[in-house]
């Protein structure tokens, strides 16, 4: 684990604790043998079980867009090798545990949203607690504050808008200008403009 990476754990830790799972959620301890990208990981059990993990309320860039690599890089830094703790509250549609990595009792999902390397999951906040969802809001919005990982891009395309077919860098609206508090344009896969409000919400407009 990287020295910049290891001194954000202990700053998450002081957020985190207490830390108690909550009463419908699992916990898997295991050995982190893979990583796959910047917010899936396999874990081994104590019965030498591989368990694929996709990392709850976040979403890492795709591992051919922008900033993909460094953030499967900065995961891998983060518990490449390290034995850990799943909390996970479901399997989705490809089998896969979805919950948080808690490392030393430091939560390591939050810890890639503060570091600018993966977006706080809006879609999927439902599923979180309410002091997560805080917690995980503010992480993201301190990252772009400091224009840290991917927020060093003025306009980084989100993973769910590459996935939709906005991977080309989206060109400017007719007023030059973003009408929304972000200032993140996207292109959706039909070819209509838009841009993500904090709030998470979209907001079209024309193109030229």
């Amino acid at each position: 684990m990287s020295l910049s990476l290891l001194r954000l754990l202990p700053a998450l830790l002081v957020l985190t604790l207490p830390f108690f799972p909550p009463a419908h959620a699992y916990t898997l301890n295991g050995k982190v043998v893979r990583i796959l990208d910047g917010d899936t990981v396999e874990v081994l059990d104590a019965n030498q079980r591989t368990h694929r993990v996709r990392l709850a309320g976040i979403d890492a860039p795709e591992s051919k867009q922008p900033f993909g690599a460094k953030a499967k890089r900065v995961l891998s830094e983060l518990v490449g090798g390290e034995t850990l703790t799943v909390v996970w509250h479901k399997r989705d549609r490809y089998d896969r545990l979805v919950g948080k990595l808690m490392l030393d009792g430091a939560d390591v999902n939050l810890a890639l949203v503060r570091a600018g390397y993966a977006w706080w999951y809006r879609s999927y906040a439902g599923e979180q607690s309410p002091s997560d969802r805080r917690l995980y809001e503010a992480a993201e919005k301190a990252a772009r504050r400091d224009g840290v990982g991917l927020w060093a891009d003025p306009r980084p395309i989100a993973p769910w808008d590459w996935r939709g077919g906005g991977n080309a860098v989206p060109p400017k609206p007719s007023s030059g200008a973003c009408p929304c508090d972000s200032g993140r344009l996207c292109t959706g896969p039909k070819g209509g403009i838009y841009c993500v409000r904090e709030s998470g919400s979209k907001k079209y407009f024309p193109r030229d």
